[in-house]
């Protein structure tokens, strides 16, 4: 018997960006899937239309937008009340390959220590083009970086290897590292939320893995949009409250070093789109992060 996936997509106004990526769930090949789609407070009749769409889907629902954390911790806790052997975690703008399940799961039963393993992403608007190929934990001003991020794909990341962190986008986790983390954190409110779940995971003794065959094509865009204010303070808090979490006195001086180097610098080029505010909402965002109360860590499942 294949080991029981159960696929969490967490949608907040994204009705047919759900449904698409539910359409690309129906080319998947692995006999033991489950998918859960959670709607985080949608009121552009999310819900109504997957449970009309996909009947045999199952559809939880919450009145109020939790963020990406508390949306996804609400299909993590009916998951964990089954008897689900993996969690995918997923967003709910891709488009899977047929084998992209079946690949992380083969990755994942090499070793009963890796606890989580991500895909090879593409862009979904330019399909040869590297999303990311695993991430990178860094204590700069921000945090992570994905590994070979718009480069076209000749094949330097064509083996399966252990990995910093995966993205949230799409995210195996064993069941038992899932129950020795705990939830993910919802003092994140946008940002860092999966790294903050690597970096506990590994804590208790678990490792990430980048699984090359296993592939899907996310719905962002290849060139960097206008940055909103809104948006990047909430990484910027977000950032902050990681390294306080994490870092090493060195990285501690990393971060405050390039991130105040990297202040001037976002401000003259967001002037020049008339758009300063966004930077200096990112470094109001830092300011937060750092002096707001750091609460400890969710605690493990019982």
């Amino acid at each position: 018997m294949a080991p029981k996936v159960a696929a969490i997509i967490v949608n907040y106004n994204g009705k047919q960006l759900t449904l698409d990526t539910l359409a690309s769930f129906a080319k998947v090949r692995y006999p033991q899937l489950t998918l859960v789609v959670v709607d985080n407070g949608s009121t552009d009749g999310s819900h109504e239309a997957v449970q009309e769409a996909y009947p045999d889907v199952v559809a939880l629902r919450i009145e109020k937008n939790a963020w990406i954390a508390g949306g996804l911790n609400v299909g993590i806790e009916w998951a964990m009340a089954g008897d689900f052997d993996y969690l995918l975690l997923l967003n709910n703008d891709i488009d899977v390959h047929p084998r992209m399940v079946r690949e992380m799961v083969r990755v994942a039963e090499r070793d009963p220590k890796i606890g989580c393993v991500g895909p090879k992403c593409y862009y979904y608007e330019d399909p040869g083009r590297l999303w990311s190929a695993g991430g990178v934990i860094r204590f700069a001003e921000s945090v992570t970086r994905e590994r070979g991020a718009r480069m076209i794909d000749y094949g330097p990341f064509d083996r399966d290897e252990e990995v910093d962190y995966i993205n949230g986008c799409a995210m195996l986790v064993r069941r038992e590292a899932m129950a020795a983390t705990g939830p993910w954190d919802a003092m994140f409110h946008l940002g860092v939320e999966d790294a903050d779940f690597c970096m506990r995971m590994k804590q208790h003794g678990y490792t990430c893995w980048y699984a090359h065959q296993a592939e899907l094509w996310h719905k962002v865009p290849v060139k960097i949009g206008r940055y909103k204010a809104g948006r990047t303070f909430e990484t910027g808090r977000s950032n902050a409250l990681f390294v306080r979490r994490f870092a090493s006195p060195w990285q501690w001086v990393t971060f405050a070093t390039l991130t105040l180097a990297a202040f001037p610098i976002a401000y003259l080029r967001e002037r020049l789109r008339n758009n300063q505010a966004a930077a200096v909402a990112k470094f109001r965002g830092v300011l937060t992060g750092l002096r707001e109360p750091l609460p400890k860590p969710p605690q493990p499942f019982g």
